[in-house]
């Protein structure tokens, strides 16, 4: 009788054990800040790979075999499109192209900065809203059971956006009149403009590596000057020696360090993309709410 009642114990302890833990969707972003955004949107579903990492620009990364073969084994695959990742089709070609590719821009109207067009479009909160919403659709997509938490996740999300922007947009409201102008290292910041009222201008374009002719760093110093701009700021990708030379030219300081194109390192400012949006919204605000910061004399 004790046999049989210590088996019927061991049959019901495995019938209520859990069993093998269901394996993780293997997604791959192509940048840090796409990549942050799909860990937020997964949770604890999916294991997230990004190709170009903190404080890394993309417009001038190689992928390597390494890349090749996450991209091979992934359930799906997140680029930003409107043409910021160039390498992105021969990379997803090189590793087999299984893997559904997802454009985590679909459904945004592109601005275009200099005859090109501005890929930068999560440096605004309502288009990260529509980020967020297409990466739930994609997980969704590829994994259906799991499609509930993952819309659930994105409004959560979405609505820490909404409110930020919300914020962002009073706090704008609040500045002094003709405070709105600052200028950044390169063109990666007109969606943000075009949400807020803002103006950037800035000696490269939407590519950070655009070089400027010498007239045309003129005309924009020129232009610094005439505008009445609050602020300079670097940026984690960009070079900084045009942003400097500008400071010399104008005697306007230098505000701080915005973070355009990729997150900051574990430890940094930005190690998220909520945290990216509050950080660059903060510097700049003070920037456009004090006095200009003046440059030491060269």
């Amino acid at each position: 009788m004790r046999r049989r009642t210590a088996a019927l114990a061991l049959a019901a302890a495995l019938a209520l054990a859990p069993g093998p833990a269901a394996a993780k969707l293997e997604i791959v972003a192509s940048f840090s800040i796409l990549g942050d955004m799909a860990r937020q949107v997964a949770g604890g579903l999916a294991e997230v790979t990004t190709v170009v990492g903190p404080d890394a620009d993309a417009h001038v990364y190689a992928p390597t075999v390494r890349d090749a073969r996450a991209v091979a084994r992934a359930d799906a695959v997140l680029v930003n499109g409107l043409g910021f990742e160039t390498w992105a089709d021969a990379l997803v070609a090189a590793a087999g192209g299984r893997a559904p590719v997802f454009v985590a821009t679909a459904g945004i109207e592109p601005l275009r900065a200099g005859g090109a067009v501005d890929p930068h479009a999560w440096n605004s909160p309502p288009n990260g809203r529509v980020y967020i919403a297409n990466i739930a659709a994609a997980l969704a997509e590829v994994d259906p059971a799991n499609a509930a938490a993952y819309r659930a996740r994105a409004a959560a999300y979405s609505a820490r956006l909404a409110a930020l922007h919300e914020r962002m947009l009073a706090a704008v409201a609040a500045l002094p009149p003709g405070r709105r102008t600052v200028v950044t290292a390169h063109d990666a910041f007109g969606y943000l403009a075009r949400a807020y009222g803002l103006e950037f201008l800035a000696p490269a374009g939407v590519d950070s590596l655009a070089e400027p002719s010498a007239a045309g760093l003129a005309r924009l110093v020129d232009l610094v000057r005439a505008r009445g701009a609050a602020a300079l700021f670097v940026e984690n990708v960009a070079n900084p020696d045009l942003v400097r030379r500008i400071a010399r030219e104008t005697g306007l300081g230098v505000g701080g360090r915005l973070f355009s194109d990729a997150l900051s390192r574990r430890g940094g400012p930005a190690p998220s993309y909520v945290a990216m949006l509050e950080h660059n919204f903060a510097a700049l605000l003070a920037a456009l709410r004090g006095p200009p910061p003046r440059s030491p004399a060269p």
